[in-house]
């Protein structure tokens, strides 16, 4: 069975779609990126503060982007038969989501923003410097909300241009101002972490303004109306509930086990905080191909299973296997020779500089496998609106494996400090090895449905395909 289609215009479809959109992650990153190297430049204080309280816009950003795939999981579907009045529907409930999941964020953090930022690391000095980021960057949640759902919303009719144009706008700004007022140039002040939160919330804003402009002004496809906005289908509405509720689940459980994995660090070190946010910053740089590769995915087997056609659906599926394979080999090559020249920008002290080393090599081995089961998750079978397989690998991986063996670590090295958190790295591997390997045997082996939503009928419909047992194996 051959693995790779002769359709030339999926070919077309899928380049165009992930260009653009590697291109608008790759700015979006760029912006925590320069946020990092600024800050860290400033004060390795100033860096590890800003790093816990990331944690929490981390975890509220997973929440954010998994309503978001939710909404192109369906909407997708629709499109598929080019059906614009339910996505207009859709994405009603998808904002009064976001929304109200912004002000959970923001009143927990107005509240209660040096508890918070004590839960990362237990130095007075970084909590202070957190919660001062805190106290400002809080406003950026749900500016950040809505911004992400119309993107959401214009991504699943295949409009991703004006992604990639606002992220650029935004980029310009949070470089300029954070240049401006960090350090204090071009005649302001130097305001340290509160400089860089200005930077961040004046971007955000820019983007958002820039994408409504857009939805309201310049979009052809989707049309919306204040007719939209008063009449509500219930029907669709009903649709997204039971999509997005293993979406956000999903993205809770990972933003929550990144951000355990970073208390577990702060515990340890000062260093590992600041190694942690910087290696981490680096490597999801590096895996902008294949979130672009995943979100471009869903997108097409969203509208390949709205428009019912299962042997392209077959096809696909394990052509699109191949290119993820593909573009793990290459995320691993680049991140390992991209270290030490990256890692030059900054200016870090010799332990942390080592062990952002260390943790770079561990994740030169582990995007291999994260490369493959990432897209293949979230834009083949969540695309074709699996719920629960990702949600359930999640648990057993995750929880159920990477957490615990660094809880374990956490606790000898308590016992024995000599060791440091080298021996953290090595234990830490040997967790994310064992998550790829699983996830790559389960993505492989199982018979997961790809339920059709496209269909507005009474009954729900049945599933359209599975994904082939022949796919490609990366271990």
């Amino acid at each position: 069975m051959k693995l790779l289609t002769r359709d030339r215009s999926f070919y077309r479809r899928f380049i165009s779609l992930m260009g653009t959109l590697i291109l608008q992650n790759v700015v979006v990153l760029s912006v925590n990126l320069a946020d990092n190297v600024m800050i860290g430049a400033y004060s390795e204080t100033a860096l590890s503060g800003v790093a816990a309280a990331n944690q929490m816009q981390f975890i509220f950003q997973q929440i954010v982007l998994a309503v978001g795939d939710a909404l192109v999981a369906v909407s997708s579907q629709y499109w598929g038969q080019r059906r614009t009045a339910p996505i207009r529907q859709l994405s009603k409930g998808a904002m009064l989501v976001g929304l109200g999941s912004g002000a959970v964020f923001f009143a927990v953090l107005s509240l209660l923003p040096r508890q918070v930022i004590g839960l990362f690391c237990s130095t007075d000095a970084i909590i202070t410097a957190g919660a001062e980021y805190l106290s400002l960057i809080r406003f950026t949640y749900l500016i950040y909300a809505v911004t992400a759902v119309l993107l959401a919303m214009l991504r699943s009719v295949e409009t991703v241009r004006i992604a990639f144009i606002s992220s650029v706008e935004a980029l310009v700004i949070n470089c300029v101002l954070n240049y401006a007022l960090i350090g204090g140039h071009f005649g302001a002040p130097a305001l340290g972490v509160r400089g860089a939160a200005i930077g961040t919330l004046c971007a955000r804003a820019a983007e958002l303004v820039t994408v409504l402009i857009y939805v309201i002004f310049r979009d052809k496809k989707l049309g919306f109306s204040a007719e939209d906005i008063r009449h509500t289908d219930m029907t669709y509405v009903r649709d997204y509930a039971k999509t997005s509720f293993f979406f956000i689940i999903t993205g809770l459980m990972f933003g929550v086990s990144t951000a355990l994995q970073t208390v577990i660090l702060g515990h340890m070190t000062d260093s590992a905080i600041a190694a942690n946010s910087v290696a981490s910053t680096l490597f999801q740089l590096l895996k902008v191909g294949s979130v672009g590769a995943a979100s471009a995915a869903a997108v097409i087997i969203g509208t390949t299973v709205g428009a019912g056609d299962d042997e392209k659906l077959h096809e696909y599926t394990k052509t699109l296997q191949v290119i993820f394979v593909m573009i793990g080999t290459l995320m691993s090559v680049s991140l390992f020779f991209l270290r030490d020249p990256i890692l030059s920008l900054y200016s870090l002290s010799p332990e942390t500089l080592s062990l952002a080393r260390s943790f770079i090599l561990v994740l030169c081995v582990t995007g291999f496998g994260t490369a493959y089961e990432f897209p293949t998750i979230c834009g083949i079978i969540r695309g074709g609106g699996d719920t629960k397989f990702a949600f359930k690998n999640d648990l057993v991986s995750i929880w159920g494996i990477v957490l615990p063996l660094s809880l374990r670590v956490m606790c000898s090295l308590m016992s024995e400090p000599p060791s440091s958190v080298k021996r953290s790295v090595q234990v830490k591997s040997h967790g994310y090895i064992f998550l790829v390997y699983s996830l790559c045997v389960s993505v492989n082996s199982a018979q997961v449905p790809l339920t059709c939503f496209g269909s507005h009928s009474r009954s729900r419909p049945k599933p359209c395909c599975v994904i082939s047992k022949d796919a490609p194996s990366t271990v």
